[in-house]
């Protein structure tokens, strides 16, 4: 067994993803495997990774190509694949510092035995100096997911980070799929793990360099979300419940998330019924709002 399996899914990312590689060329600790799932790729990623598994590298590179289904798909297929000890997800247009893996075979060693830890968490940036996130408590902070929420901890653990999950606990918290859907935040995972009592480790130390762009996941946004409203609705509805929203503030959460899914493109508008069971709502409060919407829409034409 290795120490660590570093996953990467990727869609059509030939043009960018040999900065991973040569990242992973580089690292000063060398008990991991590069484990890659092809989500349908049609550009020429299946051939460049041939082309790497040729040259002389002292860590496997495994290869998987699957039909289109998005990255959560994906990392329920590669966890039952992962031989590490430790999974750790990156995304083909980022990288690593160096030191990266040899930090976390490290940070993980420091978990205290017996209790409930899932992993540790390191820092993204957008150099390996530079990140807009906002530094823990040195050395480190235990702490569970949930408390990237504001409204759950009044001192959050903000901006993206990069978990590390023991791969038998990844295993347990495996996504749900929805047919049709292609995407869902990976933050369903996440919270359910703290829900469940598991807390994990933050360190301040940037070991994964990021940039946005205009075609990856984090741009897209609520267009993700709308296209995807099963996924969707079950992110929010299991939030609401982990968190103990009232009932007033989950009355506000299934309004929004109406007007999200009904005032929207028509290739993505949902029935009051497809609200009312995505998003978790009693059929009459979504009967209600949109009576309320209807006559508000008359009062201003008028």
């Amino acid at each position: 067994m290795v120490r660590v399996t570093v996953f990467t899914p990727t869609f059509n990312r030939a043009h960018l993803i040999e900065r991973l590689y040569r990242s992973l060329q580089r690292q000063t600790c060398r008990d991991f495997e590069w484990l890659l799932v092809d989500d349908g790729s049609t550009d020429d990623t299946e051939l460049l990774v041939q082309g790497w598994g040729q040259e002389r590298n002292d860590f496997p590179i495994r290869y998987y190509k699957t039909e289109n289904g998005g990255k959560c798909r994906a990392i329920n297929y590669a966890v039952d694949r992962a031989e590490g000890l430790l999974f750790f997800t990156v995304d083909s247009d980022d990288y690593l510092t160096e030191d990266a893996i040899e930090k976390v075979v490290a940070w993980e060693k420091t978990l205290p035995k017996g209790e409930k830890f899932c992993g540790v968490v390191g820092n993204l940036g957008t150099s390996r100096t530079t990140t807009p996130n906002t530094p823990v408590t040195e050395p480190y902070r235990d702490a569970n997911l949930l408390e990237r929420y504001p409204e759950y901890s009044p001192c959050p653990i903000d901006g993206e980070r990069a978990p590390v999950f023991y791969t038998a606990i990844q295993k347990q918290y495996k996504y749900p799929e929805f047919p049709g859907e292609t995407f869902m935040t990976e933050a369903v995972s996440w919270n359910r793990m703290a829900h469940d009592g598991y807390k994990v480790r933050v360190f301040n130390d940037i070991i994964w360099i990021y940039e946005y762009r205009s075609d990856g996941i984090t741009v897209q946004g609520n267009v993700s979300f709308l296209k995807n409203p099963r996924g969707d609705g079950l992110w929010a509805r299991e939030k609401a419940e982990f968190m103990g929203y009232s009932v007033g503030r989950k009355m506000k959460l299934w309004y929004s998330y109406y007007c999200e899914h009904t005032f929207c493109g028509e290739q993505y508008r949902l029935t009051k019924k497809q609200c009312a069971e995505y998003i978790g709502a009693p059929t009459w409060f979504i009967q209600l709002v949109a009576a309320a919407r209807r006559v508000a829409a008359l009062r201003k034409r008028k």
